[in-house]
C-alpha cells in the first residue's frame, strides 16, 4: 500500500473583508497533496493564494471552510501537533539581525524545546551544514543576502520537522545563492525525507526541484502532476514571434491564424504564441513569409518545446509573470 499524503488541501476557501472594496476570496477551493520525502512546487504569481494556503497548512489562518491535514495531524483540530511537526521559512526574515547566527540557532532550538548542550549541538551541526561556520559568531546584519537566508531555513530545520514549509526562499538572491539553496533543499530531500511545500514564481526552480506540482490562479489549483507530465500534456513546440511594431501585433495574430498547422493563438504585448500542430521547420518559415507579405516587421522569433510556462498559458490564458500579477497582493490580506 502506498504511504498516506504527508500534506493534503481539500477544498480549501478563504476570503478576506477589505476596508470600503468588496472581500477578496484568495482560495476558491484549493485542493493538493504531497507524498512523503517529496518537493511539491506550489505555482502562482504574487495574489494567486500560495502565502494563503500556507498559512492555512502552518495553522497561521483558519479556512471558511474545507480541510488539511499535515504530517497525519488537522492543522485545525491538533494545530499543536501540527507545529511540531514542522518548520517554516517564511519570505521575511525570522532571525535576529543584532544576535549572531549561532544565537539565532541556539534560541529557535531551546523554543522548541531541546536542552541547552543539545541546542548547542544542533547550531553547530547547522552552522556547518549551511556553510556558515566562519560567519557563526559575527551579527547576522553583517551576513549577505545568501548567507541570511541560508540561516532563515537552519532556523526552520533546527528541530529536524518532518516537513518543512519554504515561501519563496530563493528571491532576491544572486545566481550562486540560488544554485546553493537548491543543493540544500535537494539534499534534505534525499538524504533526510523531509516532505517539502516550496512557493515560488521561478518556473525552472519547480522544474528543477519539484517531484510534484501544484499551479494556483487566482486562489484555484488550475493542474497539478509532475513537471515532465504537464509539459508532456501539451503537443507541439511552442512558437513565439515579437512584433518590431506595437500596433502591428493584431496584425501578426490574424496573420497566425491563417497559418496551417498553428494553434492555440494568444497575443501580450508585442508578442504572438501559438503552438505547432504540424513539423516546425515547415510551419515557422511559412509564418515568416506570411508576416513579411503582410507588411509585418519582425523583431525575433523563437521556437522551444513545451514548458512549465506553456502549460500556465494554455489553462490561464496569459503568461506566468509576477510583474503582471493581480494589484490585490495576498500578503496585505
Amino acid at each position: 500500500m502506498p504511504a498516506p499524503p504527508t500534506i493534503e488541501a481539500h477544498d480549501l476557501v478563504k476570503t478576506y473583508a477589505a476596508r470600503g472594496r468588496p472581500p477578496v476570496r484568495a482560495l476558491d477551493g484549493v485542493t493538493f497533496a504531497a507524498a512523503p520525502g517529496a518537493v511539491l512546487g506550489l505555482l502562482g504569481p504574487n495574489g494567486a493564494g500560495k502565502s494563503t494556503t500556507l498559512k492555512i497548512l502552518t495553522t497561521l489562518a483558519r479556512p471558511d471552510s474545507g480541510s488539511a491535514t499535515v504530517a497525519g495531524a488537522d492543522v485545525a483540530r491538533r494545530p499543536e501537533e501540527v507545529r511540531r511537526r514542522i518548520g517554516y521559512v517564511a519570505q521575511r526574515p525570522v532571525t535576529d539581525p543584532m544576535d549572531t547566527g549561532r544565537e539565532n540557532l541556539v534560541l529557535a532550538a531551546r523554543l522548541h524545546g531541546l536542552r541547552p548542550a543539545t541546542a548547542r549541538s544542533r547550531a553547530t551541526e547547522l552552522l556547518e551544514r549551511f556553510d556558515l561556520t566562519e560567519a557563526a559568531d559575527r551579527q547576522v546584519r553583517t551576513y549577505s543576502g545568501g548567507m541570511a537566508r541560508k540561516l532563515d531555513v537552519a532556523v526552520g530545520l533546527v528541530h529536524t520537522p518532518e516537513v518543512l514549509f519554504l515561501d519563496e526562499p530563493t528571491t532576491g538572491l544572486d545566481p550562486q545563492a540560488r544554485t546553493e539553496m537548491w543543493a540544500e533543499i535537494e539534499r534534505m530531500t534525499h538524504t533526510d525525507n523531509v516532505t517539502v511545500l516550496l512557493t515560488t514564481h521561478y518556473l525552472e526552480e519547480a522544474d528543477r526541484l519539484a517531484s510534484q506540482i501544484a499551479i494556483v490562479d487566482r486562489g484555484r489549483v488550475v493542474a497539478a502532476g509532475t513537471p515532465s507530465g504537464l509539459k508532456d500534456s501539451l503537443h507541439g513546440d511552442g512558437l513565439v514571434v515579437e512584433t518590431a511594431d506595437d500596433d502591428a501585433v493584431g496584425t501578426a495574430a490574424a496573420v497566425t491564424s491563417r497559418v496551417p498547422g498553428l494553434r492555440e493563438i494568444t497575443t501580450e504585448g508585442r508578442a504572438v504564441r501559438a503552438r505547432t500542430a504540424a513539423p516546425a521547420a515547415v510551419v515557422l518559415p511559412e509564418l515568416l513569409s506570411a508576416l513579411e507579405a503582410a507588411g509585418v516587421r519582425v523583431a525575433t522569433a523563437t521556437l522551444a518545446r513545451p514548458s512549465l510556462d506553456d502549460v500556465y498559458l494554455s489553462l490561464t490564458g496569459h503568461t506566468f509573470d509576477p510583474d503582471t500579477a493581480r494589484a490585490t497582493q495576498e500578503a496585505t490580506a
